[in-house]
C-alpha cells in the first residue's frame, strides 16, 4: 500500500526550483518509506526512470563507477542497457538508493548534475557517519531533505481521514474545541497511532489486517531487529555503547525525568564519554535528541547543555514494541487499555514521545527546560518541550507541558512564563481533552490548553 506523504510536495518543489542543477538527498532512518514515496514520485512526475539500489548492485555497475565517469554517453547507454529503460533528457531521474553503500556514487554527483541531462535523487540512512564519507568529497550540488516516520496527520490520511484533519486545522486556527464526538474519533485515532507508529510496512499491515495489533507488532520487532543488527555492524570503539544507550531508552522515559543519567547505565560515566554514540544515534535518525536549553532566548542551540538529554524512539509505535515483550503487552492486554484510555503505567512516555515525534517530523529541533529551586531542594520548573520561531527580529519561544491525564496541575508552566515572559509568544498545554483556554487568575496569563492531535499545528 503506498501512502500520501507531505514530503512529496517537497519533492514537487525540489524538482520546479532546482531545474536540474541539484541533487536532491532524503534522510531518514532505516524503512520509513523513502525507496517508495521516491519511486511513486518518479513514475508520477518523469518520462522514465532508473532506481539503483546499492545494497544490490551488480559488478556492471560498480564498473560503470569505477571505470566511465569519464565518458558520460557510455555511463548512461550502460546503465540503461543493466536496468531496462530508455533515458530522455532532462524527462528521466535516477534514484541513487542507499547511497551510504557507496560513497562513490555520491561523490558523482556533481558530475553528474554539472553534465544537466538528468535529474538524481538519493536516499540513504547514516550518511554522515566517518566511515560514510571517508576519502569522499560531498558535493555542493546536493540539497539535502530530511525525512521521518508517519506523523499523525499522515496518519490520518492513511485511513482517508482527510477531512477530520481540515476541520482540526481549522479549530486550531480559530482556538475552538472540536464537536465532541468528532474529539472522540480523533482521540482514538490518535492512540492508534502511540500503538501502531508511522512505519509505513507496520501501517500497511495494521490495516489490511482489519486492525490486527499482533500482526503490526511482528513486523515492529522486526525493524527493531534491523536496527540492532545495524549496531552490530559499527566500530567497535563504541558499538557497545550505542547498543547499552538503544538498550535504555524505554527506561529511561519511563522515569519522572525522562531524561539520561550516565551514571545509571555506568558508574562515573558522563556525556562526553557518549559523544560519538549520540551522533550515530541520532544520524541513524533511530531516536529524536532533546537537549536542555539553560537560558531559552535567541537561538536555543547557542544555550543547549549537552550533558543533559532525552532521547526518545523517533517512533513510539517502535517504543512500545521496544519497551514490552509479546507477554507483558497480552497479559496487561495493553492495546486495550490504551484505546480505552485506560493506561496508567508508562502512559506519560508514550504520550510525550508521540508528541517528540510529531514535533520533529515537523521540522522543530527539541529543547528542554528545568530549574533547580536551592531552597526546595527539587526542580520547581520542569518543561518538557521548548519551540523557537526562528525570527531574529521578533524572537519569541514558546514552551509547551504534556499532561498524559485529564486531570492535572500546571505550575511548572506558570512558573516559567513568570521567569521568561518578555520571551514568550504562546504557552500550551497538551492534554487528552478537548481545546480549551487555562487563565492564572493571579497573572491574568492565559496558556491554551489543546489535544494531542493538534501538536502539528504548533
Amino acid at each position: 500500500m503506498i501512502f500520501r506523504r507531505k514530503i512529496y510536495d517537497k519533492l514537487l518543489l525540489w524538482k520546479k526550483e532546482s531545474q536540474g542543477t541539484k541533487a536532491l538527498l532524503i534522510e531518514g532512518a532505516r524503512r520509513i518509506g523513502k525507496s517508495t514515496i521516491v519511486s511513486e514520485f518518479a513514475r508520477n512526475e518523469y518520462k522514465s526512470y532508473l532506481l539503483i539500489d546499492f545494497n544490490n548492485i551488480s559488478p556492471m555497475v560498480t564498473d560503470c563507477f569505477e571505470n566511465h565517469l569519464n565518458d558520460l554517453d557510455t555511463f548512461y547507454m550502460l546503465l540503461g542497457t543493466e536496468y531496462g529503460q530508455e533515458l530522455h533528457n532532462r524527462e528521466s531521474l535516477i534514484i541513487f538508493d542507499e547511497i551510504q553503500q557507496y560513497p562513490k556514487a555520491r561523490q558523482s554527483i556533481k558530475k553528474l548534475v554539472q553534465d544537466g541531462r538528468y535529474d538524481f535523487i538519493e536516499t540513504g540512512s547514516l550518511i554522515s557517519i566517518h566511515e560514510n564519507v571517508r576519502d569522499i568529497t560531498i558535493p555542493s550540488e546536493e540539497r539535502t531533505v530530511n525525512m521521518f516516520p508517519m506523523d499523525f496527520k499522515e496518519f490520518c490520511w492513511a485511513f482517508g481521514e482527510e477531512k477530520l484533519t481540515e476541520y482540526i486545522r481549522n479549530c486550531f486556527e480559530k482556538k475552538e474545541p472540536l464537536e465532541q464526538q468528532l474529539h472522540h474519533k480523533a482521540m482514538l485515532l490518535f492512540r492508534q497511532f502511540m500503538l501502531v507508529g508511522g512505519m509505513p510496512k507496520v501501517l500497511d499491515l495494521y490495516i489490511t489486517s482489519a486492525r490486527n495489533f499482533d500482526k503490526s507488532d511482528a513486523e515492529k520487532r522486526d525493524i527493531l531487529n534491523l536496527y540492532r543488527n545495524d549496531i552490530m555492524k559499527i566500530g567497535t570503539k563504541y558499538r557497545s555503547k550505542v547498543l547499552s544507550i538503544f538498550d535504555a531508552v524505554p527506561g529511561f522515559l519511563s522515569q519522572h525525568e525522562k531524561r539520561i543519567v550516565f551514571n545509571e547505565i555506568g558508574s562515573g560515566s558522563f556525556f562526553t564519554q557518549y559523544a560519538d554514540t549520540f551522533f550515530w544515534l541520532a544520524d541513524s535518525k533511530i531516536v529524536n535528541e532533546c537537549f536542555k536549553c539553560n537560558d531559552p532566548n535567541v537561538g536555543l542551540s547557542l544555550n543547549e547543555d549537552r550533558s543533559y538529554v532525552k532521547c526518545y524512539m523517533g517512533d513510539t509505535g517502535l517504543l512500545v514494541s521496544h519497551a514490552f515483550n509479546e507477554n507483558e503487552i497480552t497479559e496487561n492486554e495493553l492495546y486495550k487499555q490504551v484505546l480505552n484510555d485506560k493506561l496508567s503505567l508508562n502512559e506519560g512516555m508514550l504520550y510525550e514521545n508521540a508528541i517528540a515525534q510529531i514535533l520533529t517530523a515537523n521540522g522543530h529541533k527539541l529543547f528542554f527546560y528545568t530549574h533547580y529551586n536551592e531552597y526546595l531542594h527539587k526542580n520547581d520548573i520542569e518543561i518538557d518541550f521548548i519551540l523557537s520561531n526562528q525570527s531574529r527580529t521578533k524572537y519569541r519561544i514558546t514552551p509547551i507541558e504534556v499532561k498524559s491525564t485529564k486531570t492535572y496541575q500546571f505550575n511548572s508552566l506558570k512558573l516559567f512564563t513568570q521567569k521568561f515572559k518578555e520571551r514568550i509568544g504562546s504557552a500550551y498545554i497538551i492534554h487528552p481533552k478537548n481545546f480549551t483556554i487555562k487563565k492564572d487568575e493571579k497573572t491574568g496569563y492565559e496558556y491554551a490548553a489543546i489535544p494531542p492531535y493538534m501538536a502539528g499545528l504548533l
